[in-house]
């Protein structure tokens, strides 16, 4: 079966993404599929993946920092006080993605974030599937793009005002913050 597991310099099998870069090794090992929780990570991670659509995540990841720099820590209440000479100085940093619709889209979900009665997190997670329900995929192409979750939980986000979170983009969230596991049957980090 191709898309399986790959085998790295250290004998550590993983998810065959991983491979290709220190900072997708690090960030398969140590983030991607672990529950993530709280109002301000969790919406550090819209942004990303926001920002990720068109574009390699290892660009995300190399300018990580740098977001975390400009986006005041994805903190939501300073984001959503954001104006116009902030949008301006995000278009100016060098250091992020500098696409104006997603700079406007973070600031807007930041504000859409702050008005939620239940929080970020509380919602995101009300969209997690059960894991007892789901089999570990053994490749790659067992993993979908989109699931009726991902869907649902899309919808749920644009009732709330939030942008730039479509079914495909919300599924990468629910993986990488561990409401699915989609490390491989065979990936050392699945049972973790």
């Amino acid at each position: 079966m191709s898309g399986g597991v790959i085998v790295g310099a250290d004998k550590l099998a993983r998810c065959p993404w991983a491979g290709s870069a220190p900072e997708y090794i690090e960030y398969h090992d140590k983030e991607w599929g672990r529950p993530l929780k709280g109002d301000d990570a969790l919406f550090e991670r819209v942004c990303l993946e926001a920002f990720q659509s068109g574009l390699s995540w290892l660009t995300i990841l190399r300018k990580r920092p740098a977001f975390r720099s400009a986006f005041a820590g994805f903190a939501i209440a300073e984001v959503a006080e954001f104006g116009e000479k902030d949008v301006e100085r995000l278009l100016a940093d060098p250091g992020i993605v500098r696409n104006r619709a997603k700079i406007l889209a973070s600031i807007g979900n930041a504000r859409a974030a702050a008005a939620l009665s239940g929080g970020l997190s509380d919602l995101i997670w009300s969209y997690a599937p059960d894991p007892d329900t789901a089999a570990a995929p053994g490749a790659d192409e067992q993993i979908p793009a989109v699931t009726d979750a991902s869907t649902a939980l899309a919808k749920a986000l644009k009732r709330a005002g939030f942008s730039f979170v479509g079914p495909t983009t919300c599924y990468a969230l629910m993986q990488a913050c561990g409401l699915v596991n989609d490390h491989l049957a065979d990936c050392h980090a699945r049972a973790r």
